[in-house]
């Protein structure tokens, strides 16, 4: 009942999940074409079917991280059972934005030395 009760857990956890899962099927489905649909698509990425092909797989991975993380930070969440539920739920998104962030920070950053 205690983890129902405490929005940082469920917030960073399911969303650690969902990142996980989605750098999973990513990682063993990546999308064959250049698409508006589905896998990581930017200017950069779209640029080019090798660039397309570089970005899925290299931010799948960091997808894998970035959900391992959010989920290591749901658990430590439960350390902190007297931080306000307003609170819990700032720091999850600030998180998660932070951890999105980074993941799209990364990938360009690759793909501009990827030409």
């Amino acid at each position: 009942m205690a983890l129902i009760q405490n929005p940082g857990f469920i917030i960073l956890l399911l969303c650690g999940i969902i990142f996980l899962i989605a750098g999973l099927i990513q990682t063993k489905y990546p999308p064959k074409k250049i698409n508006s649909l589905y896998g990581y698509r930017t200017i950069s990425s779209m640029r080019s079917k090798e660039a397309w092909d570089f970005a899925q797989k290299y931010s799948a991975k960091i997808s894998i991280w970035a959900g391992l993380l959010m989920m290591f930070f749901a658990v430590t969440s439960l350390q902190f059972p007297n931080i306000s539920k307003e609170y819990q739920v700032w720091f999850s998104l600030i998180i998660i934005f932070s951890l999105v962030g980074i993941l799209i920070f990364l990938t360009e950053q690759k793909l501009k030395n990827f030409r």
